[in-house]
């Protein structure tokens, strides 16, 4: 095959996030993978105070945060003009275009993965891998996700929802109707934080102060869930009109519950691919991850979580993640290998789909 000339990719890491670690090392995964006899990569780190730098360095440290102190760094921007359709690289003296084919924003969390970015990237007229701005802020606001999926009867955990603002004033009133409408114990958790940041596990009313005040620090809206024991499992999705879902991967949590450090850092839970249940049960899984990913206007990918209850096997959503992890112990791309689609050819499918948009 002969390749007339390189796709232009873009590969955004870091960003205004409490999941700016992570992202550095799942966007050292995907700078890996991709295949540079097909693209030319560029990438451009995002500091946790907003700066944008066009990193030119290598993987290692990008994951290891020393990017930033690259003497080569300049400062950029990725313009809305359409025209320009790309990044303006801003030099002492000059200031250079790079003219982009497709932006994959390998941002986790809060301005990445809530719709902001995919806001920018949609005005500038670039193709990006990932859900469009819409179903971005969705799928990260828990309290969205969960009214809309109810409005279309999929099962989940009993949970309600409240602003954390008037939690100060009518604490009585909502620990009233959490104590009257769910079971201890509960997971008190910030709607728009990403993954399991911000989140406690409250086993009585008396834990409740503490935390709410430790999700509101991560967003004004809190949502609280009832605890469900049984099988922790996800599934990976990708695709447009017609999405694809993986078989189902279970996490045995090492923690009391699968919380950031589990899933990101120390690498001690245990993942069973496929998971420990039945064939027909991952048939229900795989059906509900692809009904739930069109519901809500996924594009591209999706990782869908659930939980599989241990009293009576219901299956019940747990959450949406647009954009999640492509670090060595992350489930998505270990769900496609799984299924024979190796890394390089995973996001070869990726920008293909945020092509075809």
């Amino acid at each position: 095959m002969i390749i007339l000339s390189k796709m232009q990719v873009a590969v955004l890491f870091g960003g205004v996030s409490s999941e700016h670690e992570v992202s550095r090392v799942s966007a050292g995964y995907v700078v890996r993978e991709l295949d540079r006899a097909l693209y030319t990569v560029h990438t451009v780190g995002i500091t946790k105070d907003g700066r944008w730098l066009y990193y030119t360095g290598d993987d290692k440290s990008m994951a290891d945060g020393s990017w930033e102190q690259d003497p080569h760094n300049v400062p950029c921007v990725l313009s809305p003009d359409r025209n320009t359709h790309g990044l303006l690289i801003l030099y002492p003296d000059h200031t250079e275009t790079v003219r982009l084919d497709v932006v994959f924003p390998v941002l986790h969390g809060k301005n990445g993965e809530d719709g902001t970015m995919q806001g920018l990237l949609q005005l500038s007229g670039i193709p990006f891998v990932g859900c469009r701005a819409l179903s971005s802020a969705v799928c990260m606001d828990k309290a969205v996700t969960h009214s809309l999926l109810e409005a279309a009867r999929i099962e989940q955990a009993h949970y309600l929802w409240f602003y954390a603002d008037l939690y100060h004033t009518r604490a009585d009133v909502i620990k009233n109707k959490i104590a009257a409408r769910l079971d201890f114990p509960v997971f008190v958790k910030p709607a728009n934080a990403g993954s399991s940041v911000g989140i406690s596990k409250v086993n009585s009313i008396d834990e409740l102060d503490a935390a709410v005040e430790k999700a509101a620090k991560e967003d004004g809206k809190i949502v609280v869930e009832e605890g469900i024991t049984g099988a922790e499992v996800e599934c990976a999705v990708m695709g447009n009109e017609e999405p694809i879902a993986s078989t189902v991967g279970e996490i045995g949590a090492s923690a009391e519950f699968y919380d950031y450090d589990d899933k990101y850092k120390n690498g001690t839970s245990r993942l069973y691919i496929p998971a420990r249940l039945p064939e027909e049960k991952i048939e229900e899984i795989r059906a509900i991850a692809k009904r739930a990913y069109h519901m809500l206007g996924c594009r591209g990918l999706a990782r869908v979580d659930f939980f599989v209850r241990e009293k009576d096997g219901r299956v019940l959503l747990n959450e949406i993640n647009t954009l999640p992890g492509f670090t060595a112990i992350s489930m998505y791309p270990k769900l496609w290998e799984h299924e024979g689609v190796s890394g390089q050819e995973l996001l070869n499918r990726l920008i293909a789909y945020a092509l075809a948009v």
